[in-house]
């Protein structure tokens, strides 16, 4: 796993029990339940058994490891020498029906340790006699069903005749605890539901998400690609660059508005940066490190140390406060190749990163203003926000009194916004408190994007910054952390996926295309074209030699919102005969009117498509 570094590029803390994976939860049997007495929860972590149940039956020599409920379903791991093949999948699935129908009890049994660990032994299974070793209890639990055991501290539903809505999805490896050091066992998938109804949802979004996976969408409409010679870095073609352009425009603009000041800093910094920062020691193993004229330089994986020598460069005073300096900064961290995954994990990103150095009593006002501006953002892209507020870790710095001011003004920051929000306590960095914040994509998928994190001590600090007081005294500022975006790599595929690839016309590539219906009328084709694009407006002309349909449907294909025809009819009249995107023929309408309306449509930024619609 590589470090989580939180995408303002400011360190989080070290991990509290409520974002422990369930897998290690699992295998160290934290907390009262390896699941949750939640309905689903439940239900899920039941049918894993009777899955596991099902695998020992066709193949008895398989080794079982472990089966949490996860997020949307459950899996369980498997030591077999040769990969589940989709026929096996579908036997597996043939007899865990098979098992439900013979509605087994689930029974609990407590037995002693060292008891267990023999059992297991003489039962052939090593994955078990592990995790036993590792439990520090005179007495666990055994779970059965049927002619199958497994450890386990449950709960479990009442009987498998109560697990009726589920599927097996896919296989995988996956090494034992994680570690490539350790056997390769073969992990298989699965998802289950409370009702036949919430499974087909589940499924039908599942499908829904294939086809708008940004890997595939990219290459399809020639956004961004992906090539060896560059692993974990995208290469921008053309269509992409227009995305990224338009998200840095809007960024820009906003905060502008605000009163940001935007830098810029150095890619490539001594190795005495970080270790004054503190991020060295934590996180070297995660940078690019170069060795140059004997001195060692990393690639930044973040920005915000380096904000600090423009905070330093002048002295300043408690009327300079807040300064806000915005960063656009291409940073680099050091996955794993096998993390990679197209725009959502990449090695080298553009953060959307911002650091703001205020007074103590500034922090409710600036957060505040953050909450309205990350409102703003994703309101423009139909993104629905929700809110995390994560409070001081055990191994916090800082005095509680700063600890009390921060959270108390992150506290009345959100209510002061009327926005609900939940409570993550002790999900703290170490230096301060933060609210976290995920978006609901139209598939009702949530993606955590925007952090707004306080540092007391971190940054201040650490890098000495200062600001002369009111009392003429030198005082420490409160730095706050944020990013709304993220990486603009990672936003591009979470709206990529969200608009499946129909962006709205003010970001799409292309937001119009001109259709001559034939040859003799490509000299009026022409003229539109040239109009559109006096305007500014991104258009294309398709007067290829191809029939009108077949130019129709490779415009549907490509996504452009806007299609006009042009034939004998429009070249007289001064119009075009417009479509939108989806097939909505709109009929004949001004060629004035289609600039104009277009022309606004793009400024308001609209998310609808508005040309010709009834006034």
């Amino acid at each position: 796993m590589s470090a989580d570094w939180g995408s303002a590029g400011a360190i989080s803390g070290p991990p509290q029990m409520n974002n422990v994976s369930e897998e290690s939860r699992h295998l160290s049997f934290a907390g009262e339940f390896d699941c949750l007495p939640e309905p689903l929860p439940t239900l899920r972590h039941s049918t894993s058994h009777v899955m596991a149940q099902a695998v020992k039956r066709l193949f008895p020599e398989v080794k079982v490891a472990i089966g949490p409920a996860i997020e949307d379903g459950f899996y369980y791991d498997f030591l077999k020498a040769e990969p589940f093949s989709p026929e096996d999948l579908a036997r597996i699935e043939e007899t865990m029906r098979e098992i439900v129908k013979a509605d087994y009890p689930f029974t609990r049994e407590e037995m002693p340790r060292e008891g267990a660990i023999a059992f297991f032994e003489e039962r052939g299974e090593p994955f078990k006699v592990e995790i036993l070793r590792g439990i520090d209890a005179p007495v666990v639990s055994i779970y059965r069903q049927g002619d199958f055991l497994d450890l386990c501290r449950g709960p479990h539903v009442a009987s498998t005749g109560q697990l009726k809505a589920f599927k097996l999805l896919s296989s995988s490896g996956a090494y034992w605890r994680g570690d490539e050091k350790n056997p390769m066992l073969q992990r298989i998938y699965g998802t289950a539901w409370l009702t036949q109804e919430e499974l087909d949802k589940y499924l039908w979004r599942l499908e829904e998400a294939k086809k708008r996976d940004h890997r595939k969408l990219g290459r399809e409409l020639d956004l961004f690609d992906f090539y060896d010679i560059a692993p974990g870095a995208p290469f921008w073609l053309p269509g992409g660059m227009v995305l990224m352009r338009e998200l840095e425009k809007y960024a820009r603009e906003s905060l502008d508005q605000r009163g940001y000041q935007e830098i810029s800093t150095p890619l490539l910094v001594n190795k005495k940066l970080w270790v004054q920062s503190g991020h060295w020691d934590l996180y070297q193993d995660n940078m690019f490190k170069f060795e140059v004229e004997d001195e060692v330089f990393s690639l930044k994986p973040m920005n915000c140390p380096e904000s600090t020598y423009v905070y330093k460069r002048a002295l300043r005073s408690y009327r300079d406060l807040p300064l806000r300096y915005s960063e656009m900064g291409r940073c680099h961290r050091n996955e794993r190749s096998g993390a990679l995954s197209g725009l959502v994990r990449v090695r080298q990103f553009t953060q959307d990163d911002a650091h703001l150095y205020c007074r103590p009593e500034q922090v409710q006002s600036e957060i505040t203003d953050l909450l309205e501006l990350v409102r703003e953002w994703y309101g423009t892209f139909n993104l629905q926000p929700s809110y995390r507020l994560a409070t001081r870790p055990p191994d916090k710095l800082g005095t509680e009194q700063q600890w009390d001011q921060a959270e108390d003004a992150l506290h009345q920051a959100l209510r002061a916004n009327a926005l609900t929000y939940d409570l993550d306590k002790g999900g703290g960095a170490f230096y301060g408190p933060k609210i976290d914040i995920d978006v609901e994509d139209a598939l009702g998928r949530q993606w955590q994007l925007a952090t707004i994190q306080v540092d007391l001590t971190m940054l201040p600090e650490r890098m000495q910054c200062e600001y002369i007081d009111t009392d003429g005294q030198p005082k420490r500022p409160v730095v706050i952390h944020r990013a709304i975006f993220g990486s603009y790599e990672r936003f591009v595929a979470i709206l990529t996926e969200h608009f499946a690839g129909a962006f709205p016309t003010w970001l799409a590539p292309v937001q119009a295309r001109v259709l001559p219906i034939s040859e003799k009328h490509a000299e009026y084709g022409r003229r539109v074209f040239a109009a559109l694009r006096a305007a500014r407006i991104r258009a294309e002309l398709d007067d290829r030699n191809e029939k009108l349909g077949y130019r129709v449907r490779d415009a549907q294909i490509r996504k452009v919102p806007y299609v006009l025809v042009v034939g004998e009819r429009e070249a007289q009249a001064g119009t075009a005969s417009l479509r939108r995107r989806g097939g909505e023929d709109v009929g004949a309408v001004p060629l004035e009117r289609i600039v104009a309306e277009l022309t606004a449509e793009i400024a308001g930024r609209s998310a609808t498509l508005t040309v010709g619609r009834a006034v």
